[in-house]
């Protein structure tokens, strides 16, 4: 919007609370009416095996995979060179805004010259997905094949008319009325140039028709009607009347098919539907949406059992959020947990014990528990318990239970920005150059000196290093609080071992934190592209050094603890007393509550970056203003793009002070997908992101950082200003007020993106999935209690960890009570859904008959 039209929207500021959530209201229901539906997908793409070899001499392949909401490629892996069963071992995580029916997992074999090979695909109907939650599962590939890749859904209406012919007969007409698509796939990274045409099909008959061609479109609107003759003249009797007969209605269907028109090139087929017409027996007419699916002879002719497998962990959850009065009691029942004796009978710590996955666990715990200060005080009890059942000191905090769960994934949430102005700097120089670091002579290329690599590692590891023991300030307070606890336990635990004080903080914050980030930097938002094959080494044989400088233990030996002979070589640079002397003193500041992170710190905040679609703001009348690929950077302070990535000079900066809103841009302003505007003083900045959960993620963060902005607007154009009006509500003056209200930005920190009510309904949804252990867990506390014997029967509840039963009994009690008073509204809403989704809407649309 203009820079004239800001006084007048902010003067239509609303005072509303700030909601979020993907959900349309229902109407009449005040429950319904607040609901958030909100989708999440973790897990890990682990490896592949027995992969189909090339037929020349070289059979090795560089692989990757990606994972696609229908064939919208939402992630990618790095790249695993010369195998044929490349071990990816990455994670992922990220919020899915929109629906889909399927998630896919593709293998490509990368080609410098040509186009990326498709291997294979694992491809899981979403209703399927809640049968692998949590468990790491091989899949067999299936074939790729360009009949089977489809995605959207389609809007018809069929209708059946009398009509009467010039003789004066009556035969029955068919009335094909396309009306519109919805959520076709992008071609080549562009929106589709989609036509639809429409078949009669039946015994000897085949009539077919074309729509016109929509261009660059990815949610078509046809609006066009089509007429075939069902029975003909001979057939008909006054006995019949407005009905097909039987024996001619059964054996007719309507199919339409969906392409891409290829102009110069082949057209490409994007999906079918087939509708039987004896649909219209009962009626005389029907209408809904179907999805598109894969033409029927697709894949019939490949063989499945021979092109590899893919392991993969994948954990796909919906929530249903209600209104935060609904989670009161749960979440003081969860928010009391640090202060239960014994810890192991708090509320929290019963989920982590009958969840079947930890993990599942302790996300929203950490997160519930960070947001209301208390985690600090919960991992420290948890943390305690661990101590009571270490008794060797060299092992300590090394296992994977709920209190290293819980500080890895708070070192996670907290200490991103710690890890950027700590290790980025030199990871960039890393990753830029082409610095050889091998030192292992079975992986030597031929060429290399080994020595020249052993100094060039040496350079980096020092370094990094150097850098890390400097950086005590950056580290944030609720690391140094909750390693100041840690530090103090330990050191009671084991009192007449010196360096255990040590040992326990930099298990976490070198072996958890540094170590992990300096490995895989992309996962931790260090690094916009996964590093190639050689970078990646290189910065495993860091990472391997660094977290063995830090282990207090292996410092205080005569040698190291590596099992390769040359890392054993090369570690004997480093044992000197000034590296002993500056991991002591770097944890000795990190562990001490006089230490914090500086406040009001002068450097901003780094929040987000990546590569996206600008459209260009120039001003001219004359020329097409086309979209330019520019790196975008998201600070706590300003949104810049430039050229390329790392260039230090801004074609453009908006201050977020300035950010009036941050709002989805609709399709058919430029006809292209997963675009959003940032509106500010001067004119709106329209980009286009990669893919759906990209889009979603800049919106998301962008409305966080702008959120307390004193200018924001209430309402904004949900389409662009162009050819002198807006193209939604057809205002001709650019400094309208908005036709549409704006949405209302995240209620959290912008460096800790925290919903305390979805975390709440997660840890809802996680109690009632568990609800059968937690009844055995319930049986096991009135056994103790009743019974204080032998036990006779310990299969029961020896996995369990009960101290005190009466306690941990009562506290079940409450859990499982609130429990059923959260199941009545989540029923009325299910149900609610459940009829208002009514089998054919756009929401809810028919999936079309197959062959």
């Amino acid at each position: 919007m203009a820079a004239a039209a800001a006084p007048a929207a902010a003067a239509a500021s609303s005072e509303a609370p700030a909601t979020s959530g993907t959900a349309e209201p229902e109407a009449g229901d005040e429950d319904s009416r607040e609901v958030r539906v909100l989708q999440s997908l973790r897990g890990k793409i682990c490896e592949a095996k027995n992969l189909l070899p090339y037929l020349g001499p070289n059979k090795m392949r560089d692989c990757f995979c990606t994972i696609n909401l229908d064939q919208e490629e939402v992630y990618r892996t790095q790249v695993v060179e010369k195998s044929l069963s490349p071990f990816f071992s990455e994670e992922f995580y990220f919020e899915i805004p929109r629906t889909f029916q399927y998630l896919s997992f593709y293998v490509y074999d990368k080609n410098v010259l040509q186009r990326d090979l498709r291997i294979g695909k694992v491809a899981i109907k979403k209703e399927d997905l809640c049968n692998h939650s949590g468990k790491e599962t091989w899949f067999l590939l299936q074939p790729v094949d360009s009949n089977s890749e489809v995605q959207g859904k389609v809007h018809l209406e069929l209708k059946l008319n009398e009509l009467i012919t010039e003789n004066g007969t009556v035969c029955q007409q068919l009335v094909v009325h396309i009306v519109s698509c919805h959520g076709l796939p992008l071609i080549n990274g562009q929106s589709c140039d989609p036509y639809a045409t429409v078949s009669l099909v039946g015994p000897s008959r085949n009539d077919q028709k074309k729509t016109k061609v929509k261009k660059k479109t990815s949610n078509p609107q046809f609006n066009e009607i089509f007429y075939f003759e069902v029975t003909r003249s001979s057939s008909y009797t006054r006995k019949s009347q407005f009905q097909v007969e039987e024996e001619d209605i059964e054996k007719l269907e309507i199919r339409i098919d969906l392409w891409n028109n290829g102009n110069l090139v082949q057209d490409i087929f994007l999906g079918e539907i087939k509708v039987p017409v004896n649909v219209l027996r009962n009626d005389s007419s029907h209408q809904a949406w179907y999805l598109l699916q894969p033409r029927d002879n697709g894949n019939k002719s490949s063989k499945t059992d021979d092109l590899g497998s893919l392991r993969l962990n994948i954990c796909y959850t919906e929530d249903y959020v209600l209104p935060s009065e609904y989670y009161g009691p749960l979440k003081t029942l969860l928010l009391k947990s640090p202060d239960v004796q014994p810890i192991s009978a708090s509320a929290a710590y019963i989920l982590g014990e009958i969840c079947r996955d930890k993990n599942d666990a302790v996300l929203p715990l950490v997160r519930l528990l960070l947001h209301h200060d208390k985690l600090v005080p919960f991992a420290t009890a948890v943390a305690e318990l661990d101590l009571k059942d270490t008794q060797d000191a060299n092992t300590i905090f090394r296992g994977n239970s709920l209190a290293t769960r819980c500080l890895d994934e708070m070192m996670k949430i907290v200490g991103g920005h710690y890890l950027k102005v700590t290790l980025k700097p030199i990871l960039d120089e890393i990753c830029e150059s082409s610095k050889s670091c091998e030192i292992d002579p079975i992986k030597l290329k031929e060429g290399d000196n080994v020595e020249n690599n052993k100094e060039n590692l040496r350079y980096y590891v020092d370094k990094l290093f150097s850098t890390i023991v400097k950086s005590s300030m950056s580290c944030p307070t609720v690391m140094c609080d909750t390693f100041y606890s840690l530090r103090q336990m330990a050191t009671q635990r084991f009192p007449n071992d010196p360096h255990v004080q040590y040992s326990a903080v930099s298990s976490f914050v070198f072996l958890r934190f540094f170590a992990v980030a300096v490995v895989s930097p992309h996962t931790f938002h260090l690094r916009p592209h996964h590093p190639d094959a050689q970078t990646i080494r290189t910065l495993t044989l860091i990472s391997k050094t660094i977290q063995t400088l830090g282990s207090w233990g292996s410092l205080s030996k005569s040698k190291s603890s590596f099992k390769e002979t040359f890392m054993c070589e090369f570690f004997k640079m480093f044992q000197e007393e000034r590296y002993i002397i500056a991991v002591k003193k770097f944890l000795d500041e990190i562990s001490s509550t006089e230490t914090k992170e500086s406040s009001g710190t002068s450097e901003p905040v780094h929040l987000k970056e990546g590569e996206m679609y600008k459209r260009a703001q120039g001003r001219t009348r004359i020329g097409k203003k086309n979209f330019k690929k520019r790196w975008f950077c998201l600070t706590s302070r300003e949104l810049t793009y430039h050229k390329q990535p790392g260039s230090k000079d801004a074609i453009y900066t908006i201050p977020v002070k300035n950010i009036l809103a941050v709002e989805k841009l609709e399709e058919s302003s430029f006809n292209k997908k997963n675009m959003f505007q940032v509106i500010h003083m001067e004119k709106p900045l329209y980009v286009q992101a990669n893919n759906c959960v990209e889009a979603n993620e800049w919106i998301d963060v962008l409305c966080r950082v702008s959120r307390c902005n004193q200018n924001r607007l209430s309402f904004y154009h949900p389409s662009a200003y162009l050819n002198g009006n807006w193209l939604c509500c057809l205002e001709t003056s650019e400094n309208a007020l908005g036709c549409k209200p704006c949405t209302a930005g995240v209620p959290a920190d912008i460096q800790i993106d925290i919903d305390e009510d979805r975390e709440t309904e997660r840890i809802y949804s996680l109690f009632t999935l568990s609800l059968l252990k937690l009844q055995k867990m319930e049986e096991a506390c009135g056994t103790i209690a009743v019974y204080q014997g032998p036990q006779k029967e310990p299969d029961d509840y020896s996995n369990f960890v009960i101290e005190d039963s009466v306690t941990t009994f009562k506290t079940i009690k409450q859990i499982k009570s609130i429990i059923e008073k959260l199941d009545e509204p989540h029923e009325k809403y299910r149900k609610k859904r459940s009829t208002s989704a009514k089998y054919g809407s756009k929401e809810n649309p028919i999936v079309g008959k197959t062959s």
